[in-house]
């Protein structure tokens, strides 16, 4: 079914959802705990996180662009091992899960959106934004199949090559320092696409929407778990992917549908993931209360001292409904 025939009930069905009460209250009260882990993660300079498939289109604020390498990253992904008695020469998969996965509920997340996807082992996809390679990874190591992610930031991507070589996955997973809106991938290569988290940071949505049309052979699919504007108005900042409104370029979900439809996609679902968010919220929330360590440390690594105020400010625009975690799943025509 093509989401435009659907649009007129998900439109309400996005601005009547409420938040559950005692969801509500974990989310005002989730905060970066003070321990030594936390403290690990952010020493250093603090910095923003990585911005997914920036490029010159997106008129980002000066401000952010000069934090894209600010060096150390390593140091820091190392040292926090060590605090979880990892050997950090021989991480596992599950180990690193912790802080490779940049995007909201982090693993949850991606292994949520793979339980959807129609992967098989003899198929290239391509990951947008790739970060730390958390996703790409976690799907050739699922699936068998090969994975080509795509990042701007060149020390991303050099720290995103060696942990993939340490897990030993080098003969399936790569990694391109590139921009996303002039991928340096030929035509109709890639049997499907993905991206997490990264059209947040893109103003030109079509632009990048068409860009992954021309990679994607006929027929191909596309994954995109995004950040959308809600009915309930504009987030405070910092954010998670942005320091100012300057840097952020959010779509309601009929908008990204409306962009998908004509950059020659034909949307098949739309999934509202708040529910799971507060959800994940609330049970992040139980482990540190108990004394254990959040389950989703990447926020801590990326943005170091400010993650704290990133992550109250996402957790009352969530409950706000400001902003609306969803997926999209699409067809190239």
């Amino acid at each position: 079914m093509r989401m435009s025939a659907a649009l007129p009930s998900a439109r309400r069905t996005f601005a009547s959802r409420t938040v559950p009460s005692f969801m509500a209250a974990a989310l005002l009260v989730f905060t970066v705990p003070d321990t030594p882990l936390s403290r690990t993660l952010a020493r250093g300079p603090a910095i923003v996180p990585h911005f997914k498939g920036k490029g010159p289109a997106m008129n980002a604020a000066s401000d952010i662009t000069g934090h894209y390498s600010q060096g150390g990253l390593l140091t820091r992904l190392e040292a926090a091992l060590r605090e979880d008695g990892v050997d950090p020469a021989n991480p596992t998969l599950e180990e690193l899960a912790h802080y490779d996965h940049f995007h909201g509920r982090g693993l949850e997340a991606t292994e949520d959106m793979a339980d959807r996807l129609p992967v098989s082992a003899a198929d290239l996809i391509l990951d947008i934004g790739s970060g730390l390679g958390g996703p790409a990874r976690y799907m050739a190591r699922r699936f068998g199949c090969r994975v080509a992610g795509i990042d701007l930031t060149a020390e991303f991507c050099d720290v995103a090559r060696l942990l993939t070589a340490r897990l030993g996955l080098e003969d399936r997973v790569s990694f391109r320092q590139g921009d996303a809106l002039a991928m340096p991938f030929e035509d109709a290569a890639f049997d499907g696409a993905y991206s997490m988290n990264v059209s947040m940071n893109i103003a030109d949505k079509r632009a990048l929407y068409r860009g992954i049309h021309r990679v994607l052979k006929p027929g191909g699919w596309l994954c995109l778990s995004e950040v959308a504007q809600g009915p309930g108005g504009e987030p405070d900042y910092p954010q998670a992917w942005a320091q100012t409104g300057a840097s952020s370029f959010l779509a309601t979900p009929e908008d990204t549908c409306a962009d998908l439809e004509a950059s020659g996609f034909a949307v098949e679902h739309l999934r509202d993931m708040s529910e799971a968010s507060f959800d994940f919220a609330v049970r992040s929330r139980a482990i540190v209360k108990a004394g254990g360590k959040p389950p989703h440390r990447a926020v801590m690594l990326a943005l170091g001292e400010r993650a704290g105020e990133a992550m109250a400010n996402s957790g009352r625009a969530l409950r706000d409904r400001r902003t609306v975690p969803v997926e999209f799943f699409c067809r190239r025509m």
